[in-house]
């Protein structure tokens, strides 16, 4: 019995100790692995929610991986088809480290999990890769939409695209961009769709992004209503990385971001590796690549520092942009008043990793301007002068939604609530630097028309100078001209006669461009 009981207990040891052996054998033999080789370097891995748009490339680039792996972290790039809901619960969860999205995405997606991600980088602006398109026949420029109840509209919903038609929709008093009637709505699962919907005669207004902008556009019957190569700081593609994870590693994400802009630098200076690794990114054609490229406007280390988190200038470009898609999406409806903690733009950006990269140098070519350094704002861009024939050479795009801006009575001098109507009025005018604007003064149909002309003009004249001395407008982007009351509005039906006269005093700022 002794025997027996002494064998039952070997058995058990031997069962135990092949249990034993199985479970950590292969963790034993990885780790031989390691330490007997170069991969004893890798500190971990470092998971990127992102999705296959060309802006984001250089973060997936060979060159960053290589970069990152030298450095002994491996990268795993997660493409989960711009599922923002997915791609904020899983930063959330910490299940990635960090994330690419855009501005409007984070703000929309961000609230449900508290904005789990902090702002540490802007990768890139579009400059053409979103554009509102229409069948030409029927609809002109943004202003030949109002009024119009049979308007049908295809879109990706929730897509940066999106955001583009809730910004025209809110800049240029253009609610016939987001119906509300679900027959007015076309919802597509991606641009392509879209278009296709457009061409088809199924839509007459379709938001989309290149590559199928520019094939849209091939067909002669499409037009061009708005697209993001004359818009600023409208559609902007940004890093967040964990809370988390940035308190408890502040040096890996300042090397990440070392690493990027270097990558960046290395790729803008050498075409030919661009190109080479575009197309095996991409499976895209040469042409193709080059056209794409020319619609994303990649942001460096010193513009980040400077233009976008106010480093070394006055200018808080992210700050701002944040504030003005809060305003817009509010006046979409998807929210009832600000969705950020405390209301504070500031709770979603992080400067300190900028500011102490600055102060230690990454490398040369590296740095911001010094303190205080003068730069050109988005209002101020400057414009070559125009005679009579190059005006009337340019194409409208819309109306910029204005409200009632008041007078002096019986004067053109600018009251105090007129200056505030003009100064939110050039908060949405930042947002289109390329574009001229006409300023267009009215007056009521009674009286000498005459008079009225130059009333309306003086009016026209007192905006511009407004916006000349205060805002340091270029003053050749700015026309002003007078119609009295050559030009009324139309009477809304049932609209009273008293109502109707008092809608028509009124100083319009239409925005313009270039028509080739």
């Amino acid at each position: 019995m002794k025997n027996l009981i002494v064998a039952l207990i070997l058995l058990v040891v031997i069962v135990a100790g092949a249990f034993l052996v199985k479970g950590y054998l292969p963790e034993w033999q990885d780790r031989t692995q390691k330490v007997t080789s170069d991969a004893k370097q890798t500190q971990g891995t470092i998971r990127i929610a992102n999705d296959n748009f060309m802006g984001y490339f250089f973060i997936r680039s060979p060159e960053f991986k290589k970069a990152m792996r030298r450095a002994g972290w491996i990268l795993d790039l997660e493409d989960d088809a711009a599922n923002y809901a997915q791609r904020m619960q899983k930063l959330a969860d910490e299940e990635t480290e960090f994330a690419v999205c855009t501005v409007d995405a984070y703000v929309l997606n961000g609230k449900m999990h508290n904005y789990p991600g902090t702002i540490i980088m802007i990768i890139d602006e579009s400059k053409g890769a979103d554009a509102i398109l229409a069948l030409k026949d029927k609809i002109a420029n943004l202003d030949a939409l109002k009024g119009m109840s049979d308007i049908k509209v295809a879109y990706t919903p929730d897509s940066p695209s999106h955001h583009l038609l809730k910004a025209a929709s809110d800049h240029f008093n253009v609610p016939e961009l987001l119906p509300r009637q679900s027959h007015l709505r076309i919802e597509t699962d991606g641009s392509q769709a879209a278009v296709k919907a457009l061409l088809n005669g199924k839509a007459d207004v379709a938001v989309a992004w290149e590559p199928d902008v520019s094939k849209g556009l091939r067909d002669s019957k499409v037009v061009k209503l708005l697209g993001t190569e004359v818009t600023e700081k409208l559609i902007v593609d940004i890093l967040l990385v964990n809370r988390k994870f940035a308190a408890k590693n502040p040096e890996v994400v300042k090397l990440f971001m070392t690493n990027y802009f270097k990558v960046l630098k290395k790729y803008r200076q050498d075409k030919a590796l661009l190109m080479k690794d575009l197309k095996k990114d991409t499976g895209l054609s040469e042409k193709k690549i080059e056209s794409v490229m020319q619609s994303i406007r990649w942001i460096n280390f010193a513009e980040n520092l400077e233009d976008w988190f106010g480093i070394g200038t006055y200018n808080e470009g992210l700050v701002d942009t944040i504030d003005s898609t809060i305003t817009v999406l509010k006046n979409a409806g998807d929210f009832k008043s600000n969705p950020l903690p405390d209301e504070d733009p500031y709770r979603l950006t992080y400067r300190e990793f900028f500011e102490q990269l600055n102060q230690e140098g990454i490398g040369s070519g590296f740095k911001a301007a010094a303190s205080g350094a003068a730069a050109l704002g988005a209002i101020e861009a400057r414009f070559p002068a125009l005679d009579e024939a190059g005006w009337a050479q340019l194409k409208v795009v819309g109306g910029l939604k204005v409200g009632k801006i008041s007078f002096l009575r019986g004067d053109s001098g600018l009251n105090v609530k007129g200056k505030e109507i003009v100064d939110a009025a050039v908060d949405k005018l930042k947002h289109y630097p390329a574009l001229r604007v006409m300023i267009e003064g009215h007056t009521g149909t009674r009286g000498d028309p005459g008079r009225n002309r130059v009333l309306s003009r003086d009016r026209a004249n007192a905006v511009k100078q407004y916006l000349v001395v205060t805002y340091n407008v270029d003053p050749n982007r700015l026309r002003s001209v007078g119609f009295g009351g050559d030009k009324p509005m139309p009477r809304k039906p049932g609209e009273s006669l008293k109502g109707w006269r008092y809608r028509l005093p009124r100083v319009e700022l239409i925005l313009i461009k270039e028509s080739f």
